[in-house]
């Protein structure tokens, strides 16, 4: 008898089966990561879906357990995302249907089945088809420590991936070849060198997400996720001076 992850259940997300002989290929062409490995062994890898332009459209995990094929979306942007890939099927051999498999995420001992994040050591993994206990880990304070960007909050339609960090975090795969968005993405990685991005920031209170960061009076960025005393701002690496967030003191970490 299979035993309940040791982890939390998540209520955020949704879970999407992959079937059909392009599956992987197709969504070699779509992601901005290198999915092809996953169709020798189980596994996970952390991509983006992006505009012609570019510009992030959606961030998803695609997982290889010994039974599936799946896409692990945030629940807000998965419908949208579907149809998105959808519409580049055309006539490949590839159908996504949607599952009601649970997923659990945990840090501390991997249990049986689970695969590790793959964004941060951090994060610690995640499990798919088993239900976890309820909610208790502060997970916005490891992104904060850790410069991680969640869907709909630090990445949103304006983002450009290499300024969220995604090279970082192993989400963008520069030796894959073609996909939606990658000739911007390639010209950013060597042709310009970023003057924004996601910064680490001291905060001394808090200040509504969204909200402007000014730099001597002038805008600077963006203030973002917060927890004990840091936060999260999409900040331009050029704008020098104090920093202010609704008139709370931020310090460059």
């Amino acid at each position: 008898m299979e035993t309940t992850p040791q982890g939390e259940a998540t209520s955020d997300r949704s879970l999407y089966a992959l079937t059909g002989a392009d599956a992987l290929p197709f969504l070699q062409g779509m992601l901005t990561n290198d999915v092809l490995p996953l169709a020798k062994t189980p596994g996970i890898v952390w991509a983006a879906l992006l505009t012609p332009q570019g510009k992030y459209l959606a961030d998803l995990f695609v997982v290889r357990t010994p039974d599936a094929l799946l896409l692990d979306i945030k629940t807000d942007i998965a419908e949208a995302t579907i149809r998105r890939l959808s519409m580049y099927r055309l006539r490949a051999d590839v159908l996504i249907t949607a599952t009601d498999l649970p997923v659990a995420r945990g840090l501390g001992p991997q249990p049986a089945g689970a695969l590790p994040d793959p964004r941060h050591p951090a994060l610690g993994w995640r499990h798919y088809g088993q239900t976890g206990a309820l909610p208790q880990i502060d997970w916005n304070a490891l992104r904060v420590a850790h410069l991680i960007p969640e869907t709909g909050v630090e990445l949103t339609p304006e983002t450009y991936i290499l300024e969220a960090g995604f090279e970082a975090l192993h989400g963008v795969d520069f030796r894959k070849g073609c996909y939606v968005g990658q000739e911007v993405t390639a010209r950013m990685k060597h042709k310009t060198e970023l003057r924004k991005g996601l910064t680490r920031l001291a905060i001394a209170g808090s200040a509504p997400i969204g909200c402007e960061i000014l730099a001597e009076g002038k805008p600077a960025g963006t203030l973002y996720t917060q927890s004990a005393g840091a936060a999260l701002a999409h900040l331009r690496f050029d704008k020098p001076g104090a920093l202010t967030a609704n008139g709370v003191p931020l310090t460059r970490l």
